[in-house]
């Protein structure tokens, strides 16, 4: 059997329908994303519900997430923690982070959830000052430059046994791509590569990646452990 979109597309959705589940909430959130002109590249539902359970899975009672967006990925590790976990989530833009605490206040999470407002490589410093860490789990799914950058500061905010999640390391196969050029895509795939280079060399670290495909396409994502 040729494997065409129609049918990968297929079978995310019966993935989605007999594993994962969407409620009212998670529907709501993407819903008030979209119609607050937000980009529409949340993770799947599958991809969701996976960092919930890996939240689980991990015992994680301190997250931190890079790139907030919607929060529709953060509602999900939310989910994925104890009653007195919290989650600190970074997002550049002021327009996203109003919209994604709308979402979580609607999911009845916002109590668990701090937005930091602006960019990441000002607040991780900061964050670091302050003691926020150690963070048992770091999801990383901002602005691809910078993915590299993204996994030292995760790197000095976390303790062994943290877990590290950096999304969208395949990008269609582009992560076999140069990197040469000016445009942004280029600079994606300079910025992935570095980061995937830096997980698989950096003796802190034990990693892997996986590709995936499904409704959001060609993609992967990549998983290291802090030794």
């Amino acid at each position: 059997m040729s494997v065409s979109e129609e049918n990968w597309l297929a079978v995310d959705r019966f993935l989605t329908d007999t594993l994962v589940g969407e409620d009212d909430v998670l529907a709501a959130a993407k819903e008030a994303s979209s119609k607050g002109g937000l980009p529409q590249i949340e993770v799947s539902a599958p991809q969701g519900k996976l960092l919930m359970l890996l939240a689980k899975l991990t015992g994680a009672r301190k997250v931190l997430e890079i790139g907030t967006l919607g929060a529709y990925s953060t509602t999900w590790l939310a989910r994925g923690l104890p009653e007195d976990g919290e989650i600190i989530t970074c997002e550049f833009e002021a327009k996203h982070a109003e919209v994604a605490q709308k979402n979580l206040e609607r999911a009845g999470l916002a109590a668990k959830v701090s937005i930091q407002v602006g960019a990441a490589l000002d607040t991780l410093p900061r964050l670091a000052a302050d003691g926020a860490g150690p963070f048992d789990l770091v999801f990383i799914d901002a602005d691809k430059v910078n993915n590299a950058n993204y996994v030292e500061w995760a790197l000095k905010l976390t303790r062994p046994g943290s877990l590290i999640v950096l999304d969208n390391v395949v990008r269609g196969g582009g992560v076999l791509d140069s990197g040469e050029g000016d445009d942004d895509d280029a600079a994606a795939v300079r910025g992935t590569r570095a980061a995937l280079e830096l997980l698989g060399s950096d003796e802190r670290l034990e990693a892997t990646a996986v590709q995936t495909l499904g409704s959001k396409g060609w993609d992967g994502f990549a998983l290291a452990r802090v030794k």
